[in-house]
C-alpha cells in the first residue's frame, strides 16, 4: 500500500516518525490537503473504526495519516479527502508515549492499519526503521490479530470494548 502523510511540521523533527519514513522512501509527505491523495484517512475523530473491510476503500492502495502535534490534532485538522476511519484501542511503544493507549506516532498508526488490512510484512518493514518498532507489534499482538479477523467496523468496536472494559 502507498503511505501518504499530510505533514504539518509542528513536531520535533528529530522525533518525527513521518519524516523518517519519507527519508527511507516508505511514505510521501504532503504540505497541503489538496496535494494529499484520496485514500483511507486515519482519523481518531472518525465515526467508523478501521476494519479489514476497508481494504476495498480507495482501491485498497492508499493510506493517509495526518502528522501534527497532539495539541493541534483537533477534529478540524482532519479535512482531508478520503474515507475516514479511526484506529481501535492500541498501546503506544514509542519512547515519548510508551504504554499509553491511543497515543500512537504516525508510523505506529500506519503499522496498525497495515496489519489490520492484511499487510503485516509492510507493517514490519515500516517499523523496522525504529529501535522500538518491534515492541509495538509485541505489545499489540493479540488485539491486532483479533481486529484483523473482523468482518466489519462493528466487530472491531465490539472487540475494542473488551479491552476498554479491562
Amino acid at each position: 500500500m502507498d503511505l501518504h502523510v499530510r505533514y504539518e511540521g509542528d513536531d520535533d523533527p528529530d522525533k518525527c516518525t513521518a519524516r523518517k519514513l519519507a527519508r527511507f522512501d516508505l511514505a510521501e509527505l504532503h504540505r497541503s490537503d489538496a496535494a494529499t491523495p484520496y485514500g483511507v484517512v486515519l482519523n481518531p475523530h472518525a465515526e467508523r473504526a478501521l476494519s479489514p473491510a476497508d481494504r476495498d476503500a480507495a482501491d485498497g492502495e492508499t493510506l493517509v495519516a495526518l502528522d501534527c502535534s497532539w495539541e493541534s490534532a483537533g477534529e478540524a485538522m482532519f479535512s482531508l479527502p478520503g474515507e475516514h476511519r479511526a484506529l481501535p484501542y492500541l498501546v503506544a511503544a514509542n519512547p515519548v508515549n510508551f504504554g499509553r493507549p491511543m497515543q500512537l506516532t504516525t508510523v505506529e498508526a500506519f503499522a496498525a492499519a497495515l496489519h489490520m488490512l492484511g499487510e503485516p510484512a509492510q507493517a514490519e518493514a515500516v517499523l523496522a526503521k525504529f529501535t522500538w518498532g518491534e515492541t509495538f507489534l509485541e505489545l499489540n499482538e493479540e488485539p491486532l490479530r483479533r481486529y484483523g479477523e473482523c468482518d466489519d467496523s462493528s466487530e472491531v468496536v465490539a472487540i475494542q470494548q473488551e479491552y476498554l472494559d479491562r
